[in-house]
């Protein structure tokens, strides 16, 4: 019965919390300055700030190997540059 709610829900409101909550946020948030657009983006970058990828270190690399595991390339990729 959940699963039956949860496929109307997202059958009712496709899109993610970006469009449903921050953006109308955002904007009702920027109507009281004078320069609407810089204050939306503003307020949009606060209310979802871009992911921070974190570095792992000799240690962790370490352990992901002895658990016979690798890093996703992102982590590679920052560690070589």
């Amino acid at each position: 019965m959940e699963l039956e709610g949860w496929r109307e829900f997202y059958r009712l409101y496709p899109f993610d919390d970006y469009h449903r909550f921050h953006r109308p946020a955002a904007l009702i948030a920027g109507m009281q300055s004078s320069s609407a657009q810089q204050a939306i983006n503003a307020h949009l970058k606060w209310l979802q700030p871009e992911p921070v990828i974190a570095e792992f270190g000799d240690i962790d690399m370490k352990t992901l190997k002895a658990f016979g595991l690798k890093p996703p390339p992102a982590f590679t990729q920052a560690r070589t540059h």
